[in-house]
């Protein structure tokens, strides 16, 4: 069997896997942006309280390797005798890793607003939570939204990892592949190539976003 007969029977199960890792992906980073904006009204509406608290959780999940947690989470509900579905600490993790840095990323943002348009949306009657939905966030948005993209190809990249807990994706995949054809050298080029697609796809999004015209509210 040639190569691009064998070529022809991967594209079944890596088409697959990729679905399962584009849909675990998604979801996680948009989990993870909204608890990302949680965990900046947390930082900024609690004083110091809410500053450590968020300070704490960033720190945890920047500075551990995303599979320890993974691990973590799939195993420490057992110590309590529940079982936790693969699925749900998949997205779990993921959601709770991207969000500590999409909430460093937001921050930034955050900060490059000048104070002078919040002050003018409050002479207008806004109260905090329509200044942070109509003022604040889409700017936010807006500027940060490379680092956002970013952000989102690296999940893409680490989601990898979960192939540890049973889930059938990219790299699960071709981990069966490469047990059944023996062929690891190729197999795991047709997954590189597959997450590269993906993360292309991801980066041209981005790309096309940015170049948006900014509408007028």
């Amino acid at each position: 069997m040639t190569f691009v007969h064998r070529l022809y029977t991967y594209l079944d199960p890596l088409a697959s896997g990729l679905l399962v890792t584009a849909g675990l992906s998604a979801t996680a980073i948009l989990l993870g942006f909204a608890l990302a904006c949680l965990l900046h009204l947390a930082r900024t509406r609690l004083a110091a309280l809410g500053s450590v608290l968020v300070g704490v959780y960033v720190s945890f999940f920047r500075g551990t390797p995303l599979l320890v947690q993974i691990l973590m989470l799939f195993y420490l509900p057992s110590q309590i005798g529940l079982d936790l579905d693969p699925w749900l600490a998949a997205i779990g993790v993921l959601a709770m890793n991207s969000a500590a840095f999409q909430s460093e990323i937001l921050r930034a943002g955050f900060q490059a607003i000048p104070s002078g348009q919040i002050e003018a949306a409050q002479v207008f009657g806004l109260d905090r939570n329509q200044i942070f939905r109509h003022i604040q966030l889409p700017q936010v948005i807006r500027l940060t939204l490379p680092a956002l993209v970013s952000e989102s190809i690296d999940i893409i990249k680490g989601s990898a990892v979960i192939s540890v807990i049973a889930i059938t994706d990219l790299m699960r995949v071709g981990r069966q592949l490469t047990a059944t054809t023996y062929r690891p050298l190729e197999v795991y080029l047709c997954v590189a190539l597959a997450y590269l697609l993906l993360t292309t796809a991801v980066a041209w999004a981005g790309r096309r976003c940015a170049r948006q015209p900014v509408l007028p509210r």
